[in-house]
């Protein structure tokens, strides 16, 4: 892969004690409504966003800028078997908002005939090869490169963000803590391989801002891009805004 030249967010609401959904994955919503136009804002700031099938399968989003004025940001589903369905809320809408399913090369060979379907319906279907955890993410993001995706965002789920992070590849992780505890249930982050304190990832906190009784927490990740955007308050005391390199949305 040549230098990544996406910038990328991450963002996922959790209560207190680390879960994003239950064991039986309830996820909705953990997050009050003043996180949730937050989330929107984030998702109007960026020039697409990410997510794995699983989120799609589990919560069937539609992954729009539902706030007035706002622009939906390109969507983007990885789904390395195809697995997505016709049916889904980002399927059905892929005529509307600009949408693009990656599965791998064998997947896209195999089942030609979906292929064809999903384009019928408005999206684009294309490749990337295979990693050890799904599709590999050097190749996704040179798919990203070559549409001239400058910033992303990535809601979910699991697998995904911690693929991502593996790889050093988010600049901005904003975490939004529920006074909430669930107890057993679903982590945002899975297996990273740290052993010790001394191997763990450790952020640079960048700002708190509330959200009626949420708590939303910015953090820059080592190995970032400086030049990814930049977070700043809007003088308000609960809200933040999304700077993009050389372009801001005000």
């Amino acid at each position: 892969m040549s230098e990544r030249t996406t910038g990328v967010t991450v963002s996922y609401a959790q209560s207190i004690d680390g879960r994003i959904a239950t064991t039986t994955g309830d996820s909705r919503w953990i997050s009050g409504p003043e996180s949730l136009d937050f989330a929107h804002s984030l998702r109007g700031s960026h020039e697409a966003i990410m997510i794995g099938i699983g989120t799609v399968i589990a919560d069937d989003p539609l992954l729009t800028c539902r706030l007035p004025e706002c622009q939906s940001p390109h969507r983007f589903v990885l789904d390395s078997n195809l697995q997505i369905p016709s049916g889904a809320n980002i399927t059905r809408t892929a005529d509307r908002v600009a949408t693009t399913v990656v599965c791998a090369p064998d997947t896209f060979e195999r089942c030609i005939e979906h292929v064809r379907r999903l384009e019928s319906m408005g999206l684009r279907v294309e490749t990337a090869d295979r990693g050890p955890d799904g599709l590999d993410p050097c190749a996704v993001f040179d798919l990203l490169a070559r549409d001239g995706i400058a910033s992303l965002f990535v809601e979910g789920g699991s697998r995904l963000i911690t693929s991502l992070i593996r790889e050093h590849f988010v600049d901005r992780l904003i975490v939004v803590l529920s006074p909430m505890i669930i107890g057993n249930g679903y982590n945002a982050i899975g297996e990273l391989d740290v052993q010790s304190l001394a191997d763990a990832i450790r952020a640079e906190p960048v700002s708190l801002t509330s959200y009626g009784r949420d708590i939303a927490w910015e953090l820059r990740l080592p190995a970032g891009r400086e030049d990814a955007g930049d977070f700043r308050d809007d003088g308000s005391g609960n809200a933040l805004e999304f700077a993009r390199t050389k372009q801001q949305y005000e």
